[in-house]
């Protein structure tokens, strides 16, 4: 990869090219209409699925980026079922968050059903961290995201979120991404097996979660978010906008 740098505000990496639209879609889409820059980075191609093949999945995830509006999304090529956090791996991450250089990294969160959402996890948040090491040369510059945000794709196995996003505005632009999957979620035109993740009721789970979340808050859809360590705010929650 090259010195070059293409600086952004968010980027979002998922272990296979349909994870960050389904756990984070809503807010991706958000951060877009609202004039931040976003970048999507896939770490493996989804090349062991059991429906689409990496043609097929290679240009449902160029057509669901399309659709979020962001600047760019980027396959690290890493061996899905397979991903580890091993220097070769951390490397591979290292150059993406140094190309990107972003303000904010969203990835997965541990603790979830497939192996490598949780490899994920470990991989990406220790390869920002050595991201920022001068001596770990890549031919760029050294670069640490100082803010990470994590996601659950699935089930939220980890209990209370600790913050959720009201996608209210952008939830169908979020199901419109998803449905760009075509060979993934629920499509009765595709030849492909079923799986847990092509049934139809995995496909309302999508909408059933969302609006138990934004229920919890009083909005009508929202995704949550977990950190680590304290959030830092400019006022109390729940006063933005208000007039003293």
């Amino acid at each position: 990869m090259s010195g070059e740098t293409t600086p952004v505000d968010v980027l979002a990496v998922g272990a296979h090219p349909d994870d960050v639209e389904i756990g984070c879609g809503g807010l991706l889409a958000k951060l877009v209409r609202d004039g931040h820059s976003v970048a999507l980075a896939d770490l493996t191609a989804g090349e062991t699925g059991t429906r689409g093949t990496v043609e097929e999945r290679r240009a449902e995830a160029a057509n669901a980026a399309r659709v979020l509006g962001v600047c760019a999304r980027v396959c690290a090529g890493l061996p899905d079922g397979g991903v580890a956090n091993t220097p070769e791996q951390q490397r591979a991450v290292i150059q993406i968050v140094r190309r990107f250089r972003p303000k904010v990294l969203v990835t997965l969160m541990d603790r979830d059903r497939h192996p490598d959402h949780s490899a994920t996890h470990v991989l990406v948040r220790e390869a920002n961290f050595l991201a920022g090491l001068a001596r770990i040369e890549t031919g760029q510059p050294a670069h640490r995201t100082p803010s990470l945000h994590y996601f659950h794709p699935y089930t939220d196995f980890t209990g209370t979120p600790d913050f959720l996003v009201d996608v209210t505005d952008t939830f169908d632009t979020k199901l419109a991404a998803l449905a760009e999957h075509k060979s993934q979620f629920h499509n009765p035109d595709h030849p492909g097996e079923e799986t847990y993740i092509s049934s139809p009721a995995f496909w309302e789970g999508i909408t059933v979660r969302a609006r138990y979340w934004g229920g919890r808050m009083g909005v009508r859809y929202a995704e949550p978010f977990f950190c680590e360590g304290p959030l830092l705010v400019d006022t109390l929650p729940g006063l933005k906008g208000t007039a003293p």
